[in-house]
């Protein structure tokens, strides 16, 4: 009796002793070894790859997609935010990103307008999905289209109409950031030169040179524009 109770005991012992071995393992000593190689090493990354304006304040991160809107406007009153479904403009002094057509409206949290992440898994002859890509094409036409320059049917790239598999793509291509210059510059009293070399500072090329294809991040585009125009 006396011996079953101290073998017991000594397992007891034993389990609660490797118990605490682990967790400070890890539970304490991995975590932490982890994080700081990360800061160390790839700090922007580890925090959500930020970007910030000239002030120093985060305005978001380059993974994720952003919609530059105008304030929502009720049917016959003031702006409310508080609707869903409610249209927003775009704020046409800004490059605009992708179209985030994803999952519909969060019927979660009613509080904020979100648009969840995910695909419309649409057929490409679905009629809601035409009806979207041919509304969103004639309105890239309209919106880009200025007194000096005219975007044309067939300059309208497929990013400019269609949203990404999450919604929440960051990227555009060069050659609808390249249809929306003109519009850029009239908005926000600026050379076309100017805008143009904006977008070229900020266009990424090809992974290692041969994987993906080239591309502009929006937020960090828009960063430089807005610290173009205050200067």
């Amino acid at each position: 009796m006396n011996n079953s109770v101290g073998n017991t005991a000594r397992l007891l012992g034993a389990g609660l002793r490797a118990l605490l071995v682990l967790t400070v393992i890890c539970g304490v000593l991995y975590p932490l070894a982890v994080t700081g190689i990360a800061q160390l090493a790839f700090g922007d990354k580890a925090n959500g790859s930020q970007i910030k304006d000239a002030s120093g304040q985060v305005v978001g991160s380059s993974l994720i997609g952003q919609t530059y809107t105008l304030p929502k406007q009720a049917p016959s009153g003031p702006a409310t935010g508080d609707d869903p479904e409610q249209a927003a403009e775009p704020d046409l002094k800004w490059f605009q990103p992708r179209p985030s057509r994803g999952l519909g409206s969060n019927s979660v949290n009613q509080q904020y307008s979100l648009i969840l992440s995910g695909a419309t898994n649409k057929a490409a002859d679905n009629p809601d999905l035409v009806k979207l890509v041919t509304e969103a094409k004639d309105a890239v036409i309209a919106d880009n289209s200025t007194a000096t320059y005219e975007v044309k049917p067939e300059d309208v790239p497929a990013d400019a109409v269609t949203s990404s598999g999450s919604g929440l793509d960051p990227d555009i291509s060069p050659e609808y950031a390249k249809i929306q210059v003109h519009r850029v510059a009239e908005r926000n009293g600026l050379d076309v030169r100017q805008v143009e070399k904006l977008v070229k500072d900020n266009t990424a090329g090809r992974a290692l040179g041969f994987m993906g294809e080239p591309r502009v991040n929006v937020l960090e585009l828009n960063t430089a524009l807005k610290a173009l125009t205050e200067s």
